[in-house]
């Protein structure tokens, strides 16, 4: 058999058209009409052209060359005028943006109140492009101590490949702040509430810091950390008060379920945006379509859902303040909160994460209340928080169990207790805590290994031979 003849073989027979004709799909196999059609349909009846049938696709359908001769142009405008971020260009390819991320990527910029937004697959590679766009060889870099542990050791690795140091400050010290500013400073880092102590910074009085020192030091830039009070829980968009740049991990509080990995960088500063897009189309790290839809079209409720958090974390602090087992409880709805004056002033919402130490427990005591309080299956024993069921955990296992002991009581963070409020009832959360407290000194550690291990039967996580589902 001829190749030709082989190739041609399930076609059906073509009318006659003449030479150079251009083929009509009409005339060709039903597999590719069927295809091809269902591509159109969809196109026609979501005006938008994705070649896919059933939904979003890496491509669009282009038409030709001209459209992609504009979109070079206008990404190249934008790069060069500095006025807007191409990260709203109409999508071309996934990795630069889809359509769902177009519509995610308006809402935070109505939320943040920003001129350029790039979203990301999680809230950490917002930090960390970001970073990589601002952080100059042999430069330095000011953190508050309390920042999240991984965005720490980013930077300070970061740092070290470049020739640069970074240096920590104490959480809302604004005078401690000041006086580690150089002019080698390229990047001051904070978050509006830490996390676990809860400390509030001082936003507009770190800016008016910032912009004093930016008249001898124009490359200095503010990133702001928003993740744990959210766009919702300030009393006005903080790049209004004069932020460089806002990074928050929206798997949190503007997920609030528990589902979707992201995260995103809001800006008024163009330029730099456009570099984290160039940046963001080399290395990856783009939100895909699918996470996008999904987490757009639950952005309304998962504001209502964080603020019934806020309000029952407020309840479940005051009931820990009061409790004669709790020796500290940090909430910034507390009244006695060191930053009491500052939530006052600039913010509306407390935040869901509430942490506490214990009278008389040391780490491995505490370590035991929380396997103790988890025994009610209530409060989960899990990382994270602003998901729908609460969650706790033992600070020091979770979060700084490689960080030498004396470094953690430097940092205040020691014998503590996470709690992330979830949308259970506030009455039935306390019961929990409640029993926890009263009885966890009386039960072993050989009972909570039996409760463990009967609950990981009860849930078939562990199969009849003993050993544990993948």
């Amino acid at each position: 058999m001829k190749t030709s003849d082989r190739v041609h073989r399930h076609r059906p027979v073509a009318v006659e058209r003449p030479i150079g004709g251009m083929p009509e799909r009409e005339m060709m196999t039903a597999a590719t009409r069927k295809l091809h059609e269902a591509v159109d349909a969809r196109i026609r009846r979501h005006r938008c052209a994705f070649l896919h049938p059933h939904g979003e696709s890496v491509p669009t359908d282009l038409l030709g060359s001209q459209t992609m001769v504009d979109w070079q142009e206008e990404k190249a405008r934008r790069s060069f005028l500095g006025e807007a971020c191409w990260s709203s260009l109409p999508p071309v390819y996934a990795r630069y943006g889809s359509r769902s991320s177009q519509r995610l990527l308006a809402r935070v910029k109505n939320l943040e109140n920003a001129t350029s937004v790039v979203l990301t697959d999680s809230g950490m590679q917002a930090c960390a492009l970001l970073m990589d766009v601002l952080f100059e060889p042999h430069t330095e870099a000011v953190v508050a101590r309390g920042s999240y542990n991984k965005t720490k050791t980013y930077l300070k690795r970061l740092a070290e490949r470049q020739g640069g140091q970074v240096r920590l400050v104490e959480e809302a010290s604004q005078l401690e702040l000041e006086r580690a500013l150089t002019d080698k400073t390229r990047i001051v880092f904070v978050e509006t509430y830490s996390n676990p102590l809860m400390r509030a910074v001082d936003v507009p009085g770190l800016v008016e810091r910032i912009a004093g020192a930016r008249k001898g030091n124009p490359g200095l830039h503010l990133i702001v950390d928003n993740t744990i009070a959210t766009p919702w829980g300030t009393k006005a968009p903080l790049l209004d008060w004069g932020v460089d740049f806002v990074v928050a991990s929206g798997t949190k509080a503007l997920d609030g379920r528990d589902r979707n990995l992201w995260g995103y960088i809001a800006s008024h500063r163009a330029r730099e945006m456009n570099d984290v897009m160039d940046l963001q189309a080399m290395r990856g790290g783009i939100l895909d379509w699918r996470r996008a839809e999904d987490i757009e079209s639950e952005l309304d409720e998962a504001r209502g859902r964080f603020e019934r958090r806020c309000e029952a974390a407020t309840e479940v602090a005051a009931f820990l303040e009061r409790h004669p087992q709790v020796s500290e409880v940090h909430h910034p709805s507390l009244p006695n909160h060191r930053d009491a004056a500052i939530v006052r002033r600039d913010y509306r919402l407390p935040g869901s994460l509430v942490s506490f130490r214990l009278h008389d427990a040391d780490e491995s005591s505490t370590r035991h209340f929380c396997d103790v309080l988890a025994m009610t299956r209530v409060p989960r024993y899990a990382l994270s928080f602003d998901g729908l069921v609460t969650k706790v955990n033992h600070h020091r296992t979770v979060s700084e169990y490689f960080t030498p002991e004396k470094e953690v009581r430097d940092m205040g963070v020691d014998r503590l207790v996470r709690l992330g409020i979830g949308l259970e009832a506030t009455d039935d959360l306390i019961d929990c805590l409640e029993w926890a407290l009263l009885n966890f000194r009386q039960i072993s550690a050989e009972r909570v290994a039996s409760f463990q291990s009967e609950r990981r039967r009860e849930l078939r996580l562990i199969d009849r031979e003993g050993e544990e589902d993948p």
